[in-house]
């Protein structure tokens, strides 16, 4: 097995964080561009009423959710 080189762990690390960030960022800036608003997607529940609302974003929480197991498991298969 081979030894881990502390600084060559410590800057992939900080690449992916950096790329991480930087597609968020991305997102963020494009958002108001998209087709879609996350956290406004069609099938969130919202119920309103006369003295408050309430409001659950189930599909967006469970779009999330995808992307992100799928963006992990990919991080998780590039270290292997």
């Amino acid at each position: 097995m081979r030894g881990m080189d502390p600084a060559r762990e410590a800057g992939r690390w900080l690449l992916l964080t950096g790329l991480l960030l930087a597609v968020v960022g991305a997102v963020l800036l494009l958002g108001a561009r998209l087709p879609f608003r996350l956290g406004r997607l069609p099938g969130d529940i919202v119920i309103e009423g006369k003295r408050g609302s309430f409001y659950f974003p189930i599909v967006t929480c469970i779009v999330l959710s995808i992307v992100l197991t799928v963006a992990l498991r990919l991080i998780a298969w590039l270290r292997r």
